[in-house]
Formats: C-alpha cells, structure tokens, sequence
C-alpha cells in the first residue's frame, strides 16, 4: 500500500473514532452533498487533521502532491475531503505553493464542484498562487473565467475575496465578464460575493461598475454587491431575482 494510501485509512479510522453518526445525515442534508459524511463536527475534525495529517511528512513538493490527492481521491466521506484541504494548506507547504500545484487544486475543484470545496481551495489557495506568481496565475484565471466548467469560473472571480486594497479590479472585471448573462446561481452569487468584499475596500468603486453594468448584472448579483454600500445604493427600479436564495449560502 502507498503512503497516500496508509494516511487515508489512518484518517478515516481517526475521524470514526470521534464520530455521531446520528449527526451524518443532517450534515449530508445541510451541504446537499452526495457523498456522505461520518458525522464529525469541525472542531473535533481540526483536531484529527492536526494529530494524523500534521505527522505525516512532506518532506518535498512531489510527496506533499501526492498526499494531498491520495486523501481526495480515495475519499469515501467529506470529511476526508476536508482533510485533504487542511493537508493543502498545511503551514509546512508553504513552499510547495507555486504554479506546479495549480493543475492539483484544478482536478480538485472539477472534481470536487460544490461550494464548500471549492470556495475554500478558490479564496485561500489559489489566492496565494495569485499573490506569489502574479503574470502566470493571471493568466490562468482568465483562461479559467471562459471555461465550459461553472466551478473553474467561480473560482477566478473569487480567487481575490482576501486581496482588499491588493484587488487587481482589472483581473476581477475581466473574470467576471463572461458570466455577466449566465443563468447559473453559483456564478451570480460569486459575482456579488466578489464585489460586496471589495466595496469594504472602495465602495464608491463598487457603485460606479455596478451602474454602468446595471442592465447585465442579475438582481442576486447586484443585491449582494451593494449589501455592504449603504444609503449610496444607485439603483431606483424594482430589481429582478437573479437566483434562489433558499441555495446554500457562500
């Protein structure tokens, strides 16, 4: 067996051991995820993550790659999952956080298409990419806000949630204009999420683009961006709903 493959089973045993399985199902329910979950609560998973996936060496990039997509890959539960996320954003990784990790948190966004993966993978990880190797990880996020792949396109309009004053406003509207006229939730609520988070930066900002594209944004995506706008809302006319709110929140 490989050592992927001995972590799995030495995680999955671990988060069992402090598992409800009576809480499972309302968990499975709150996320509307397919795969099932063991019933562990996020404190109780930090601590397992931090006892077995922070004793497991990375001792280079190539291992700390493998690891990361053995857990994901071989998962059976979330919770597993989200083991593999925290190992993707262990402290000791720091330096294995170049470009040659993006096509790993690519396979894992695709794969994994559902907001709590890849909200998390979006804001943290691809966010340092973006920081460390700005001219590579710019282009990439351009070529990933035009693909056929709802969640690559999420994930490029989010990717700067954290940047405040450091927003490349240029990369974010170039990200966010070819989901201007989709239909589809998640791309209106990351829109909005994207913009509402830098209008804590420069609101005025916020409010000059969400007027001149009033007629292209949909109600959701202009509700959210000026949550965070005040009494300056520019906009007079009965806004239309642009998605359910009753979806998971981001």
């Amino acid at each position: 067996m490989t050592a992927a493959g001995k972590l799995l089973l030495s995680l999955r045993a671990a988060l069992r051991q402090v598992a409800d399985p009576e809480r499972a199902p309302q968990m499975q329910r709150y996320t509307k995820s397919a795969m099932p979950y063991h019933g562990v609560a996020s404190s109780s998973a930090r601590a397992v993550f931090r006892r077995v996936l922070g004793a497991a060496p990375l001792p280079d990039a190539a291992t700390w790659r493998k690891q990361v997509l053995g857990l994901w890959r071989g998962a059976s539960h979330r919770e597993e999952r989200y083991g593999a996320l925290w190992l993707a954003g262990d402290r000791r990784a720091r330096p294995f956080q170049d470009l040659e990790a993006l096509p790993m948190y690519e396979e894992m966004i695709v794969s994994g298409a559902w907001w709590d993966y890849v909200d998390d993978i979006a804001s943290h990880r691809l966010g340092e990419l973006l920081r460390r190797q700005p001219a590579p990880m710019r282009k990439a996020m351009l070529a990933w806000s035009r693909d056929h792949d709802m969640w690559k396109r999420r994930s490029s309009i989010i990717c700067q949630l954290g940047f405040k004053a450091d927003t490349d406003l240029d990369l974010l509207y170039r990200c966010i204009e070819p989901s201007l006229a989709s239909k589809e939730f998640f791309l209106r609520k990351a829109i909005g999420w994207a913009l509402r988070q830098y209008a804590w930066t420069d609101p005025d900002q916020v409010v000059r683009y969400v007027r001149a594209h009033e007629d292209r944004l949909s109600g959701l995506s202009r509700r959210e961006a000026l949550k965070n706008v005040g009494e300056r809302r520019p906009l007079h006319r009965a806004q239309r709903d642009g998605g359910q709110t009753t979806r998971p929140r981001s």
